[in-house]
Protein backbone atom coordinates (compact mmCIF):
# COMPACT_ATOMS: atom_id res chain seq x y z
CA UNK A 1 0.00 0.00 0.00
CA UNK A 2 1.30 3.81 -0.81
CA UNK A 3 0.06 6.64 1.26
CA UNK A 4 0.99 9.78 0.84
CA UNK A 5 1.13 12.61 3.37
CA UNK A 6 -0.82 15.99 2.22
CA UNK A 7 -0.15 19.11 4.42
CA UNK A 8 -0.61 22.58 3.27
CA UNK A 9 0.16 25.99 5.06
CA UNK A 10 -3.19 27.41 3.95
CA UNK A 11 -4.94 25.06 6.44
CA UNK A 12 -4.20 24.73 9.55
CA UNK A 13 -2.34 22.82 11.27
CA UNK A 14 -3.41 19.43 13.17
CA UNK A 15 -4.15 20.04 16.85
CA UNK A 16 -3.05 16.51 17.62
CA UNK A 17 -1.13 13.42 16.38
CA UNK A 18 -2.52 13.40 13.14
CA UNK A 19 -2.18 14.35 9.51
CA UNK A 20 -4.14 17.20 7.96
CA UNK A 21 -5.00 14.02 5.19
CA UNK A 22 -4.05 11.02 3.61
CA UNK A 23 -3.68 9.90 0.28
CA UNK A 24 -3.79 6.21 -0.86
CA UNK A 25 -4.75 3.78 -3.70
CA UNK A 26 -6.80 6.68 -5.44
CA UNK A 27 -8.61 8.16 -2.09
CA UNK A 28 -7.87 10.99 -0.33
CA UNK A 29 -9.04 11.36 3.65
CA UNK A 30 -9.10 14.05 4.96
CA UNK A 31 -8.92 14.88 8.90
CA UNK A 32 -11.78 16.60 10.38
CA UNK A 33 -11.40 20.38 10.02
CA UNK A 34 -12.79 22.89 12.80
CA UNK A 35 -13.17 26.90 11.93
CA UNK A 36 -9.34 27.42 12.89
CA UNK A 37 -7.85 30.66 10.36
CA UNK A 38 -3.92 29.09 9.42
CA UNK A 39 -3.47 32.18 9.23
CA UNK A 40 -3.63 33.29 13.06
CA UNK A 41 -4.04 30.25 14.66
CA UNK A 42 -7.55 30.70 16.25
CA UNK A 43 -11.21 30.60 15.81
CA UNK A 44 -11.90 33.74 14.51
CA UNK A 45 -15.72 32.94 13.57
CA UNK A 46 -18.61 34.04 15.85
CA UNK A 47 -21.57 32.05 14.86
CA UNK A 48 -22.25 28.62 12.81
CA UNK A 49 -22.55 30.03 9.46
CA UNK A 50 -18.87 31.51 9.50
CA UNK A 51 -17.18 28.84 11.30
CA UNK A 52 -19.05 26.60 8.51
CA UNK A 53 -17.43 29.25 6.06
CA UNK A 54 -13.73 28.70 7.09
CA UNK A 55 -14.60 24.99 7.60
CA UNK A 56 -15.07 24.68 4.15
CA UNK A 57 -12.20 27.10 3.34
CA UNK A 58 -9.78 24.76 5.13
CA UNK A 59 -11.31 21.57 3.30
CA UNK A 60 -10.76 23.45 0.28
CA UNK A 61 -7.17 24.03 0.73
CA UNK A 62 -6.00 20.60 1.38
CA UNK A 63 -8.15 19.16 -1.29
CA UNK A 64 -6.42 21.92 -3.56
CA UNK A 65 -2.92 20.67 -2.24
CA UNK A 66 -3.93 16.85 -3.40
CA UNK A 67 -4.63 18.66 -7.00
CA UNK A 68 -8.49 18.02 -6.07
CA UNK A 69 -11.69 20.29 -5.67
CA UNK A 70 -14.98 19.52 -4.23
CA UNK A 71 -16.45 17.72 -7.20
CA UNK A 72 -13.66 14.53 -6.06
CA UNK A 73 -15.68 14.73 -2.91
CA UNK A 74 -17.35 11.37 -2.49
CA UNK A 75 -18.15 11.10 0.81
CA UNK A 76 -18.02 13.50 4.28
CA UNK A 77 -19.02 13.47 7.96
CA UNK A 78 -20.62 16.59 9.36
CA UNK A 79 -20.13 17.12 13.58
CA UNK A 80 -22.68 19.25 14.86
CA UNK A 81 -22.53 20.73 18.73
CA UNK A 82 -26.05 20.92 18.63
CA UNK A 83 -28.59 19.72 16.40
CA UNK A 84 -30.54 23.41 16.08
CA UNK A 85 -27.84 24.39 13.59
CA UNK A 86 -28.63 22.14 10.85
CA UNK A 87 -30.48 24.18 8.63
CA UNK A 88 -27.37 27.03 8.81
CA UNK A 89 -24.26 24.54 8.32
CA UNK A 90 -26.36 22.86 5.39
CA UNK A 91 -27.38 26.19 3.58
CA UNK A 92 -23.19 27.27 3.81
CA UNK A 93 -21.82 23.73 3.35
CA UNK A 94 -24.10 23.58 0.00
CA UNK A 95 -22.92 26.48 -1.65
CA UNK A 96 -19.54 24.90 -1.67
CA UNK A 97 -20.58 21.90 -4.37
CA UNK A 98 -22.07 21.88 -7.65
CA UNK A 99 -25.27 19.56 -7.53
CA UNK A 100 -23.22 16.23 -7.57
CA UNK A 101 -23.44 16.35 -3.66
CA UNK A 102 -21.78 13.62 -1.62
CA UNK A 103 -23.22 11.04 0.87
CA UNK A 104 -22.89 12.37 4.28
CA UNK A 105 -24.13 12.28 7.64
CA UNK A 106 -24.41 14.54 10.10
CA UNK A 107 -24.20 13.54 13.69
CA UNK A 108 -24.77 16.22 17.03
CA UNK A 109 -21.75 15.53 20.00
CA UNK A 110 -21.41 16.30 22.94
CA UNK A 111 -18.44 18.11 22.25
CA UNK A 112 -15.86 19.09 19.94
CA UNK A 113 -12.38 20.56 19.47
CA UNK A 114 -11.69 24.29 20.81
CA UNK A 115 -15.38 24.58 21.97
CA UNK A 116 -16.55 24.75 18.09
CA UNK A 117 -19.82 24.17 16.59
CA UNK A 118 -18.65 22.64 13.19
CA UNK A 119 -16.43 20.04 12.24
CA UNK A 120 -16.52 18.60 9.01
CA UNK A 121 -13.97 15.38 7.36
CA UNK A 122 -14.25 14.24 3.57
CA UNK A 123 -13.07 11.32 1.77
CA UNK A 124 -12.64 12.49 -2.23
CA UNK A 125 -10.95 10.25 -4.79
CA UNK A 126 -9.19 10.83 -8.12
Amino acid sequence: MEKQIIKTSDAPDPIGPYSQAVSSNGFLFISGQVAINPATGNVEATDAAGETEQVMKNLKAILSEAGLDFGHVVKTTIFLSDMSLFATVNEVYGKHFSGDFPARETVAVKGLPKNVNVEISMIAVR
